[in-house]
């Protein structure tokens, strides 16, 4: 069965109303994307919560300009892997090498060509997915507390008693608690566990997931949902 196409969520933050309205638009109309808007900084922070794909930022804004919105995104854990692309009027090489160096993806000068930020939108989304998208190479043996894999011996041990999972589940597990703290979304998912070209609905990882909780006792409240994005194991 063929994977449903998830929409990447886009995070336009603007204070010029119509520039907000076009990229929504021409956005939606892709069919590919769900957008939410931001008008200022504090905004544009409070909406990153929710973890989108992709920002495309204005520099110059009220409350707090793109730059230090920016900052604040990559020195957030929860935040710092959304790629930006600044959005701005000023054609100006420092502030384009600011821009890059505080960690935004590309750099996009107004006045705006709707197709050329889709282009761009796609462009990054590719890029960043390709280098989540490739195989992790995960250590043999992972301890968390009194949780411990050992994946050469195919074994999961809770307080030292060992506890069955099936290899998809045991995959699953493996991954998240190695990659602690990372969210990663079902279709990420899909990829790593079950590969490419193996056609499977983003169900499977949510059916997979609620196994593996059942199983881990008082570990399972470690698996988070993240609402929108997908699934993470935390850290502390």
């Amino acid at each position: 069965m063929k994977k449903n196409k998830v929409k990447k969520n886009i995070l336009v933050v603007d204070d010029e109303k119509d520039i907000v309205d076009i990229i929504k638009y021409n956005l939606e109309r892709e069919n590919e994307f769900s957008v939410i808007t931001a008008s200022n900084g504090k905004e544009a922070l409070l909406a990153a919560e929710s973890v989108p794909d992709l920002i495309i930022l204005d520099i110059m804004m009220p409350e707090l300009n793109g730059f230090e919105v920016c900052k604040q995104l990559k020195n957030n854990v929860h935040t710092s892997k959304i790629p930006v692309i600044f959005l701005t009027a000023k054609e100006n090489e420092i502030d384009e090498i600011l821009g890059l160096e505080i960690g935004a993806d590309d750099y996009i000068t107004k006045p705006i060509s709707p197709r050329k930020v889709i282009a761009r939108i796609k462009s990054v989304i590719r890029r960043t997915n390709s280098e989540l998208e490739k195989p992790v190479k995960l250590s043999e043996n992972v301890k968390f507390r009194n949780l411990e894999i050992d994946s050469s011996m195919h074994s999961v041990k809770i307080n030292e008693r060992e506890i069955f999972f099936p290899k998809k589940e045991f995959q699953l597990l493996h991954f998240l608690i190695s990659n602690r703290g990372r969210v990663y979304s079902r279709e990420i998912l899909l990829n790593q566990i079950w590969g490419e070209n193996i056609y499977v609905v983003d169900r499977t990882v949510d059916v997979h997931v609620a196994k593996v909780r059942e199983k881990l006792g008082e570990y399972s409240e470690f698996i988070e949902t993240i609402k929108g994005l997908g699934y993470r194991f935390k850290e502390n």
